[in-house]
Order: structure tokens, then sequence, then C-alpha cells
């Protein structure tokens, strides 16, 4: 099963040039086909080379013709190049059956062409932190997995357990479920269907609210995920996202994985669970936990912009697109 991969940099400067050639040298040894862009190893300030070269770096990979356009890593840098991507030149490579694979960052260039085009994008892994790593360690094999399911066409949906402490939201969500009413408390058993899943990265979505890059999506299924917030932060983006009636209008929220924070003394037992909790008690609609993707080795890939099922058991929950 070889694939074409084209891997680009329209992000963070590759600093980490070991792992990139890591992650090079074990795609090319799963067999596949590694064009590498001419710019992905630029460097201009904190960027893969200044505005321009980045931007040409998307558009040569939209016009490569390969399986699969992978970035080399997140960081920043795609949210000050939205306005100068070419959106009918990227829709016409996803007709084509191109899939744009990436994280973190990424959910600016995803959520961009989802509003400006309807295209469908993948969250996954980066080159460098999906398949970079150093020896002995291996790439984590559920989302290996889940890599060769997306290159096959055999891909479908994405099953986890919820959190422990995981309790459904407060109140009823029997008006956003499509079929008929039933209780999303505590052991719930419930079944959302034709839903656009949507998100990524919480600070990077939060920040394009108000602007023509900001996905206008009614009743879909929401993911989030973070990395070095502290819960407040996390919360107040929330906060921003339910304001503005984002959250509200879904029909489940899909909480991620939040990692790498740090809670200090002043906290007083402020901690992430104490954010999920006090989003409930906000929306009329489930918040689930637990969700296997985020800035963490192990990680399904999402298929943003594309009509899912939700299902939920209990603590046990499915996303299915198949």
């Amino acid at each position: 099963m070889s694939k074409h991969i084209y891997v680009y940099s329209p992000s963070g400067a590759v600093r980490d040039k070991a792992a990139f050639r890591r992650g090079i040298k074990r795609l090319t040894a799963m067999g596949h086909q590694v064009e590498v862009d001419e710019a992905a190893l630029a460097s201009h300030l904190r960027f893969a080379g200044d505005d321009a070269t980045r931007l040409a770096g998307i558009h040569r990979a939209a016009a490569s013709g390969a399986d699969v356009a992978l970035i080399s890593r997140g960081g920043y840098g795609l949210t000050r190049i939205l306005g100068g991507i070419e959106y009918k030149q990227v829709a016409r490579a996803i007709d084509k059956g191109m899939l744009f694979v990436g994280i973190s960052d990424f959910t600016a260039f995803q959520s961009a062409v989802l509003a400006r085009t309807g295209g469908v994008t993948w969250a996954g892994p980066a080159l460098g932190e999906g398949f970079g790593m150093a020896a002995p360690a291996l790439p984590d094999e559920i989302m290996a997995a889940c890599f060769d399911d997306l290159l096959s066409g055999q891909g479908e949906g994405a099953g986890w357990r919820q959190l422990a402490d995981a309790k459904g939201p407060v109140t009823d969500a029997t008006k956003i479920i499509a079929n008929k009413p039933m209780n999303t408390g505590p052991g719930a058993t419930f079944d959302i269907k034709k839903s656009m899943l949507w998100g990524g990265n919480l600070t990077v979505l939060s920040s394009l609210l108000g602007s023509p890059y900001f996905p206008q999506v009614r009743k879909g299924l929401l993911f989030l995920e973070d990395v070095a917030e502290h819960p407040y932060r996390i919360e107040r983006m929330l906060t921003q996202l339910l304001h503005a009636g984002v959250l509200g209008q879904q029909r489940a929220i899909i909480l991620g994985q939040f990692t790498d924070f740090k809670l200090v003394p002043h906290d007083r037992g402020y901690k992430l669970a104490t954010v999920v909790d006090w989003l409930r008690s906000q929306l009329k609609i489930p918040v689930l936990t637990n969700l296997p993707f985020g800035h963490v080795a192990t990680k399904v890939l999402l298929p943003v912009g594309t009509q899912a099922q939700l299902l939920v058991d209990g603590r046990d929950a499915m996303l299915y697109w198949g």
C-alpha cells in the first residue's frame, strides 16, 4: 500500500532536524514515496520561512498530486497567512482525493478550508511528533494503525472510554438528539446522528472567532484539545465560545486531551475536572471527555468537516463516519 506523501511546513520552523529525518525514514521504510517540499526546512524568525515562502509551500503541496499532504510540525504561523491561501486550489486537490493531515496550529488551516470551501481535512499526526521519535521508541501503535487505515480507505470511526468521573450533562438534551427522547445523564445511552464533526486545538479555534475563517457549524459535534494551557485559560476560551453562542448550537462537545499544564497552590482545588463540571452546568447538550486526540502519542485521526454519528453507552463512546 505505497502512497505518495508530500511533507511541507506551513507553521513553525523545524528545529529538531533529526526528528524530521527520522520521520521521513520511517515513512519511507513503510513503503511510501515521500516528497519533501523545497522549503520544508526553511527558517525565518520562529517560522518555517517568511509568509510568502510558507504560502508557496501550501500551494505546492496542493499541486503535487500526492495522496497525503502532511505537515512537518505545528507551532504558530498559519493564522497570519489565511488570507493568502488559494482555497479553490486546495478544494480541487481535496476533490481529487488529497488528504491534508495535521494537528495543533493546523487547526487554522482546517477551519479556514471548512469555512471557505466545505472541504474535509484530517486531524492527525505531524511528521516529527508522529513518526520522528528517537530509537528505541516507535510510532504509537494506535496512531500508526489509524494512519494506515486512512491511507487504505478503511478508517470508519473511533471508540474510546470516558474518564471515570464523567457525569452526563446536568439537564436533558433530547431536543438536539435526532431520534426518540432519552436521558443523557450518568450512565446514559444515546445516539446522535448526521452531525458535522469539526474542531481541533481550542486556542487556535477560539482565535478565529469573528473572522471569515471560523466555520459556521450548527448542530455539529465539536471536538477540542490543547497543550500547555492551565485549566483557567481553557475555561476562559470555552467561555468565549459559549458567550458567542457557538457551544450551545452544537449537538455535543467532545473534549480530547489537555496536557502539559501545571497546577499551583493558588488554584485551591480548581482543576481540569472543575472546568468540565462548570461547562456541563452551562449547556443542555452532552459534554464528553477523554477522546484520544491531542498533543499525545496515542491519538486517532478525525475527519474535520464530515458527517458523523456519536454513540454513547455509559462511559463508552464511539464516533462513526464510515
